[in-house]
């Protein structure tokens, strides 16, 4: 296989120039807060993708820990000069760093974060897949950090939390795509889940970026926004390009997030062998031997890598997520496509003697299949794209475009219910439901056999999705919506209440 130094990092060649748009989003310029000297872009000969340098060792976030039963810390929301492919950028950074640090906790634990706002534009935080209140200091993603101002979040893990990979970034409406596609992210890790020793646990947050000729993150186009953007560089751990080292037999487990605002991943890593331990915050009681791992936008995956002897390289393959069609959503040929292209990720180089064997994995206790209790409700969600809307076309769910003020959905404290998710565009829309997990059931008509816990589920281009959820624990308001975030920002979202 042709090595990741020849090959590079893929660059995608995205068009669009930096702009100011509708929906509340706001200009790179604005987000500086204060102007920096342009600096070169990473760039390539035209006739070429431009080649990847010698990286080095794939490097991993800091990691704070949990002290006691509390993790105290400080995030610092700035914009940051970093170096990505060998060139001086300026990116929107936690404390520095992209991603940010990585926070690693127990169930039981508090987390007590404040964020100050270093930028020239609102910003907050959401603990994505964490299962803690959605109100007051927790996950409340309707509090705003005015810019200088800084807001002291307090989360409390139960003792039964699910362990598993997390993740955090801003969730202001109308800023969220921008936010995060720019540098806004970073992983959380709920351990709890002894279900193999490991010769080395690593964590791969996996984004994408663009740069314009100054240095700074590309804006978004109209139709780039409606299609979702992707960036040209896409990056593991904030770095394009890297090497993994093992010994031939060593067991590795490899928490990965799909930290990009739009971009599907279809992970391969050849001549490997792959199981899947869980996706997002869910388990199974057996590991499920797999050659690729699909994750959507939001998306984790929980994955033991046995080492073979040689070189692999971890990419991510294309993936067609749709277009957006005619108008009113309808299909036509030559309609813009949101079709993804595919990235190679990094290196991992197995060789030296062979590691001595790994002691069998454990049995995980099954989780609870809400396929065998008793509905309180069923409720049918439509995600929608039709007229009305930016260049003419609205994203909407049940017809309607976000409202911080209108509650969409009542549910009851302690209630079982089955939601089917209809999707009548011509794109893909990965749904997310903050606070309460999600069992997949059916995807586009085909069941789910196994017990599949998620918090971003799939719903394909003209087809269906049902899951079933539990309104247990907890008790508040909050959102659901399409984790393209761009669809998000532009109105793909709804209010819910657990009352």
């Amino acid at each position: 296989m042709e090595p990741l130094s020849r090959r590079g990092v893929l660059i995608l060649g995205a068009t669009g120039a930096v702009v100011a748009v509708g929906g509340g989003l706001v200009v790179w310029s604005q987000l500086q807060g204060t102007p920096v000297t342009p600096v070169p872009p990473p760039s390539a000969p035209a006739d070429q993708p431009p080649a990847s340098e010698s990286t080095g060792t794939l490097r991993e976030p800091e990691i704070l820990a949990s002290s006691g039963g509390v993790l105290e810390l400080t995030l610092t929301a700035a914009m940051t000069d970093i170096t990505i492919a060998g060139a001086t950028v300026r990116a929107l950074t936690y404390n520095g760093t992209l991603p940010g640090p990585t926070l690693r906790v127990r169930p039981g634990d508090r987390i007590a974060l404040t964020v100050r706002n270093e930028l020239g534009a609102v910003t907050n935080l959401h603990t994505h897949g964490l299962v803690v209140s959605p109100e007051g200091n927790s996950d409340n993603v309707f509090v705003m950090i005015e810019p200088g101002d800084s807001f002291d979040y307090d989360y409390q893990l139960g003792a039964d939390h699910p362990p598993g990979v997390f993740w955090y970034h801003p969730h202001h409406h109308g800023q969220v795509a921008e936010q995060l596609f720019a540098g806004f992210y970073g992983a959380i890790i709920v351990e709890g889940d002894p279900v193999v020793e490991p010769s080395r646990e690593r964590l791969l947050v996996i984004s994408d970026i663009a740069f314009d000729a100054a240095g700074n993150v590309r804006g978004a186009s109209q139709m780039e926004r409606m299609l979702g953007r992707e960036g040209d560089i896409v990056m593991v751990n904030g770095q394009a390009g890297g090497t993994m080292s093992a010994q031939p037999g060593d067991p590795e487990r490899w928490r990965i997030v799909n930290a990009c605002s739009s971009r599907y991943l279809r992970l391969r890593l050849d001549g490997q062998k792959l199981q899947l331990l869980g996706m997002d915050s869910g388990h199974y009681e057996a590991p499920q031997d797999v050659q690729e791992v699909e994750l959507m936008p939001g998306n984790r995956a929980d994955i033991l890598v046995t080492a073979t002897a040689g070189t692999s390289v971890l990419r991510t393959l294309p993936f067609d997520r749709g277009g957006m069609g005619g108008a009113g959503g309808m299909g036509g040929p030559g309609s813009p496509s949101s079709a993804t292209t595919g990235a190679d990720l990094a290196e991992f180089v197995v060789s030296g003697a062979v590691a001595s064997s790994a002691p069998p994995m454990a049995s995980l206790p099954p989780q609870r299949d809400l396929r065998l209790e008793t509905m309180s409700g069923r409720r049918t969600l439509t995600l929608e794209m039709g007229g009305g809307g930016m260049g003419g076309i609205a994203f909407t769910i049940d017809g309607k475009q976000f409202d911080e003020g209108r509650i969409d959905t009542e549910v009851s404290y302690d209630s079982l219910e089955e939601w089917t998710l209809v999707n009548t565009s011509t794109m893909d829309h990965p749904f997310h439901l903050h606070v309460w997990p999600m069992q997949l059931l059916e995807v586009a008509g085909v069941p789910v056999t196994h017990t599949d816990y998620r918090d971003v589920v799939p719903v394909p281009a003209g087809a269906s999705t049902i899951v079933r959820i539990a309104f247990s624990g907890l008790r508040g308001k909050t959102v659901y919506h399409c984790h393209i975030l761009d669809h998000e920002d532009l109105g793909m979202m709804g209010v819910i209440n657990t009352a």
